[in-house]
């Protein structure tokens, strides 16, 4: 696919271009959100934001170990670190952990089919992983029991492949099961021979029925093109290009180029490292009223995380510019800061900077009654270095986000 932007000498145009990756034969999956990080009474989500933190702790730890098996090495720069455990009073009775539950999500959920006649799935469309998976019709476990479930003999595409699939997610939960080829169709578009895994260990109560992967083939344990790439190679997708759209209403993933009538403008787009597997953008830094206070970042942008982390001298650095901010949680890396003054947060690649609201900043207040809310930008370890960031969906809420393997890069825009 071809960029506008041309070989010159200006620094910034070696870093932004605006590529409109669009298709008229692109489709529209809509997504909804399962609720949110604060709690009714406006106080902050504590315990489902640490669910959150180990979740992605761990599911980071688990991409480098599958990067180190697909390629015989480690990412770029990354140290892999202990799984963590969620603290007992975060468990449930039963000693198996939920990453959250039906009412307390915070992922962006949409429906896909798989199998032949259709068997529908709800998924997270997760770009920090690369894999496809669903529970199994011979799944055992309590939580499978309020999911859809896949029946290999209830489909005539089905085709059980040699190996095994296993990932861990939040508390040192696991999902495991075969690994089988299918038709999978989203949005009516289908793939066929498509790698995927029916569960038949589940011990993580996912509030959707599976995870759909759109991150690089370098992160599937699977070992096999995720679904897009394989719509692309197959012809029934004119671009292996994506776009999301995350708001409280109309959100949308589309397939195939971006979706024009959700975003205003030209996309800001900027290059990534693909070297690790991850949508890593290059070139970042953190604004903060204004005033830049952190740079020479790189930038994991991943719709399957919820809140946005750094490195902890990062963070510290980022909210000591924050008047009167303070480390609220020393464990999980949760900053506070005064309600009554939200700072206004953004990042920037080199060209535009892109604020964070402040609703979607402002997790709640630290206790009721309390004059202290709690930030979305966490301080955290993941093994990823000094300057890389992992940016979830508390920013891309505030942006039009799009994702090219056509051109490895991913953009912004301003919403419609």
């Amino acid at each position: 696919m071809s960029c506008k932007a041309t070989l010159v000498t200006v620094a910034l145009a070696l870093l932004v271009s605006s590529t409109p990756l669009k298709s008229d034969n692109g489709i529209s999956v809509p997504l909804h959100k399962r609720s949110s990080l604060t709690n009714e009474d406006g106080t902050f989500a504590y315990g489902r934001a640490v669910e959150e933190t180990v979740a992605a702790h761990n599911k980071y730890q688990m991409n480098g170990q599958i990067f180190l098996a697909n390629l015989g090495k480690l990412p770029k720069g990354f140290t892999q670190l202990p799984l963590r455990q969620l603290p007992d009073n975060l468990k449930r009775d039963t000693g198996s952990v939920s990453l959250t539950d039906e009412e307390d999500g915070s992922l962006w959920a949409g429906t896909i089919s798989i199998g032949t006649p259709a068997q529908k799935f709800v998924v997270d469309f997760d770009t920090g992983s690369s894999d496809l998976w669903v529970p199994s019709s011979t799944c055992t476990a309590s939580v499978c029991t309020s999911k859809h479930q896949y029946s290999a003999k209830l489909s005539n595409t089905s085709k059980h492949k040699n190996g095994t699939f296993s990932i861990r997610y939040g508390g040192g939960d696991s999902v495991s099961g075969p690994i089988y080829s299918e038709t999978v169709a989203v949005s009516g578009i289908s793939v066929t021979g498509q790698a995927f895994s029916p569960v038949t260990t589940l011990a993580s109560n996912l509030p959707v029925d599976g995870i759909f992967g759109l991150g690089y083939p370098s992160i599937s344990q699977l070992k096999q093109n995720p679904w897009v790439n394989s719509a692309k190679s197959q012809g029934v997708l004119d671009s292996a290009v994506f776009g999301f759209k995350l708001a409280t209403n109309g959100s949308e993933l589309f397939l195939g180029g971006t979706n024009e009538a959700l975003y205003s403008g030209d996309i800001e787009y900027h290059s990534i490292d693909t070297s690790n597997g991850f949508w890593q953008a290059t070139g970042g830094s953190v604004v903060v009223d204004g005033k830049t206070v952190v740079s020479g970042l790189e930038t994991i942008i991943d719709s399957g995380t919820t809140l946005i982390y750094g490195p902890p001298a990062s963070v510290a650095k980022l909210y000591a510019a924050i008047p009167d901010a303070k480390l609220f949680d020393s464990t999980n890396g949760f900053y506070s800061f005064p309600c009554a003054s939200i700072p206004s947060v953004g990042f920037s690649w080199g060209g535009k900077t892109w604020y964070i609201s402040a609703e979607n900043f402002n997790l709640g207040t630290t206790a009721q009654g309390s004059d202290q809310c709690v930030g979305a930008i966490g301080a955290q370890e993941f093994g990823f270095g000094n300057s890389v960031y992992l940016v979830g969906d508390r920013f891309m809420q505030n942006v039009y986000t799009a994702f090219s393997f056509e051109d490895e890069k991913v953009g912004f825009a301003v919403l419609s």
